[in-house]
């Protein structure tokens, strides 16, 4: 168990994935919750804080309080994003958001897609420093990756397990969905909820597919990948249908994505310099690698270990 919870990674994912989580905070800000802004003009009585904002306690919020989160939040994300004081920042960042997220699901809703974007601001400050394109392997990272992807798997399986606690059967014999389209349903659902059963069938497939969302553990490398696919095109159908979109959770599933081969920068300086090859001169053309130089395999060695079998 240790060694699948520890599983090695390339240092390149972490930066990559780490980038995507602080660009993806940042934009949260401004774009999916600006709305939490605006609790400040709500009553400070109907502020009831989830149970950790009661422990710690934390305070009611105010407009400079929810000002200064957001500024310094905003901020401190952007430079995160860019890899420099990983640990720093990212404890910074991980500290606000939750702070953010608690007043903004204080006031009687909260969301289950925010779990595992919680969970991997959490974790990414114990990877350490990683750059792009670096292919030495990390356990740490590793252990980051692996605990996000069962944050984002235990989103799942928990969904379809309040499905059954709370709706019980009638969730998957009922009008759900029926309800979600006439509330906030697209052209495309309505077309879809014209044909006889397809809803109720929809219900049970989705219930389905949360329960047995574990599996995509035990598949090997590329059919895990397709599961994950799957995942995805199941949230663009659903952000097609009742406009529901789980930005949040779909970052944090990008931890199950092989992210350091996805490197826009490189891209796009070699499409700038691109340009008519030139033969390389007889006397400059590079020689054959000693037989001792040549590595082992095409895997960088595990940080710690020596390379080969």
């Amino acid at each position: 168990m240790s060694r699948w919870l520890t599983e090695a990674v390339p240092r390149g994912r972490i930066a990559a994935f780490r980038t995507v989580i602080y660009l993806f905070v940042a934009a949260d800000l401004v774009i999916f919750t600006p709305w939490v802004r605006t609790r400040v003009s709500v009553p400070g009585e109907l502020y009831q804080p989830l149970l950790v904002g009661r422990v710690l306690p934390l305070p009611t919020p105010t407009p400079a309080l929810v000002a200064v989160i957001f500024w310094s939040l905003l901020l401190l994300a952007l430079l995160a994003a860019t890899g420099r004081a990983p640990r720093l920042l990212g404890w910074a960042v991980c500290a606000l958001y939750l702070e953010w997220m608690i007043i903004a699901m204080s006031y009687g809703k909260v969301d289950h897609d925010r779990f595992g974007l919680l969970i991997a601001l959490a974790v990414l400050p114990t990877a350490g420093r990683a750059r792009h394109g670096d292919t030495t392997r990390t356990e740490a990272g590793g252990w980051a990756l692996r605990v996000t992807q069962i944050a984002v798997i235990c989103t799942y399986f928990l969904a379809a397990f309040a499905k059954l606690r709370f709706g019980g059967l009638d969730w998957l014999t009922g009008s759900v969905l029926a309800r979600a389209i006439i509330r906030r349903g697209t052209d495309l659902a309505d077309l879809i909820a014209q044909v006889p059963y397809l809803l109720i069938i929809a219900q049970f497939g989705i219930v389905a597919f949360e329960l047995f969302s574990p599996v995509v553990f035990l598949l090997p490398p590329r059919w895990r990948l397709a599961m994950v696919g799957f995942f995805y095109s199941f949230h663009v159908v659903t952000i097609a249908t009742i406009t529901i979109s789980f930005a949040p959770h779909l970052a944090a599933m990008t931890s199950f994505l092989p992210l350091e081969r996805v490197r826009p920068v490189v891209w796009a300086r070699r499409l700038v310099g691109r340009g008519p090859a030139t033969p390389t001169p007889p006397e400059q053309t590079p020689a054959e690698p000693d037989a001792e130089s040549v590595p082992l395999d095409d895997q960088a060695p595990v940080v710690g270990r020596p390379a080969g079998p």
